[in-house]
């Protein structure tokens, strides 16, 4: 029996009709399009402005999206891990009510959150559950309602972070496709400059920290950049020199989706020509969890069985990797 690698099998992705521009923030804070444009890349991001409706109906829309194109009958799925910063609510996971409201009954659900690495240590995490031999069928989902933790007159936050969410289905392969290497990373030294204060068990809610705004993101952007540009460009560099592979024999770059400028240091790290670099952060802004699946749905028409693809990611915490992949089908 050939050894079992985790493959991807099928994507799908759901964003918000809403479209957040860069003319409309000029009118909700002291900034411009050329400014933002230029610093970030972002045109323009999607808001899910409906009420009563959080994370989870992201992740389940996302999901129908993958199991309609892949005529995949949710009693099949094992398991529903969705990669979140922003749950539905504490306590409760939101991946167990998204796997409910899916159908997929048989399968047993957590959330996984690592800030916007989240995802990316989702695929490590469903690989290996596929590897183990198992579970056949895991259904990881990258989900973020982002617009419900940012402060809208803050523009230091709010011209980066859209809504949206991805999701992918991961499945065994004896023909060797699939996730081939990895190399994960965190630093707890990033906690103090990217966060949200209040809210945890640390500080807990309060008529205080209402007033305060203490329930929004924070980020300190010189130093999360300083730290992004280096470590995510360092750990893609490492996962092609560990695996011997060049700039041309890297077909495609899928790397969060939090600055442009991140993402062509990291592509000139790999020594990579410009089409091979995916990117839609004018279209979505930072999604956190979900750039990296929504990628891979923007783009999957462009992906061929046998590809071989690095994701990369950075987020807060630290937390950042690496993950080589080899695609395994042709749309």
């Amino acid at each position: 029996m050939n050894k079992i690698s985790a493959a991807i099998t099928a994507v799908g992705a759901y964003v918000p009709e809403y479209v957040l521009t860069n003319k409309i923030l000029e009118t909700m804070v002291d900034t411009n399009d050329e400014w933002i444009t230029s610093r970030t890349g972002i045109k323009e991001r999607r808001i899910l402005k409906d009420e009563g409706k959080g994370t989870s109906y992201l992740a389940i829309q996302a999901a129908k999206d993958l199991m309609s194109k892949k005529n995949l009958d949710p009693l099949e799925i094992d398991m529903v891990i969705v990669a979140t910063a922003t749950p539905d609510m504490p306590v409760a996971s939101t991946a167990v009510y998204t796997a409910s409201q899916i159908g997929a009954t048989n399968a047993f659900a957590y959330d996984l959150t690592a800030a916007c690495s989240s995802f990316l240590y989702g695929m490590s995490t469903a690989s290996s559950y596929i590897e183990s031999g198992r579970y056949k069928k895991v259904l990881l989902i990258g989900a973020d309602k982002m617009s419900s933790i940012i402060d809208y007159t803050d523009r230091a936050t709010c011209i980066i972070f859209g809504d949206g969410a991805g999701a992918v289905l991961f499945e065994p392969n004896e023909e060797g496709y699939g996730l081939q290497d990895e190399l994960l990373r965190s630093d707890g030294i990033g906690r103090e400059f990217l966060k949200i204060d209040a809210g945890g068990s640390i500080l807990p809610p309060s008529h205080e920290t209402v007033d305060n705004k203490q329930h929004y993101v924070f980020q300190d952007g010189r130093t999360v950049f300083k730290f992004a540009v280096s470590n995510m460009a360092d750990v893609s560099e490492k996962i092609m020199n560990r695996n011997h592979l060049t700039g041309d024999d890297v077909d495609f770059l899928i790397a969060h989706q939090a600055n442009k400028r991140i993402i062509d240091a990291t592509a000139k790290r790999m020594e990579l020509d410009e089409d091979k670099v995916l990117i839609n952060i004018h279209r979505y802004g930072n999604t956190t969890s979900a750039t990296l699946p929504l990628l891979m749905s923007d783009y999957e028409n462009q992906l061929k069985k046998g590809d071989n693809i690095v994701f990369a990611a950075f987020g807060g915490g630290f937390t950042w990797g690496s993950i080589y992949l080899t695609w395994a089908y042709d749309s």
